[in-house]
């Protein structure tokens, strides 16, 4: 049986923490849904199309080995999703206990609607601290955000 994993999240910005953590999960499983998801509590910096594309430069550029399918969801449940495509499991990154606890509800939800188990992944050390809303506001004041985000968000960011 094909291992099929979904990483979502709003990748508003992608950033390296994302990018780490969609590499590590595409040598575990035999094939990786990055699913940019639409979340209606966070006002969005890059429509969902935009994200898409960055997330799909960026993961070219990284090199990131293993089957990675960039995809996008703004109707209906994540677990729908997972569903439709055959996955058992999604993967979610997280930074601190803030994560955990904002994450563990959901994760007993999405495993009593359909099966689906969360994987929890923590980040390379050197990404824990950044988060996308981090990257919004350093470059919104037109600060260096290069060290935290992939150079393709960068260049785009940037401009």
């Amino acid at each position: 049986m094909k291992r099929i994993a979904v990483v979502p999240g709003s990748f508003d910005p992608v950033t390296l923490g994302h990018l780490d953590v969609i590499s590590r999960a595409a040598g575990l499983y035999d094939e990786v849904h990055v699913l940019v998801v639409h979340n209606p509590d966070k006002a969005a910096l890059l429509p969902i199309a935009q994200r898409v594309a960055l997330l799909e430069q960026s993961i070219a550029e990284a090199e990131v080995r293993g089957t990675v399918i960039v995809a996008s969801w703004s109707m209906g449940l994540l677990v729908d999703y997972v569903t439709e495509v055959g996955a058992q499991v999604l993967v979610k990154g997280i930074r601190s206990q803030i994560d955990v606890a904002y994450e563990t509800p959901m994760a007993i939800v999405n495993r009593h609607l359909a099966g689906v188990e969360t994987i929890f992944m923590l980040p390379d050390p050197s990404h824990a601290h950044v988060s996308s809303s981090l990257v919004r506001q350093v470059a919104n004041l037109g600060g260096d955000i290069s060290p935290y985000v992939p150079p393709a968000v960068a260049r785009f960011l940037q401009r």
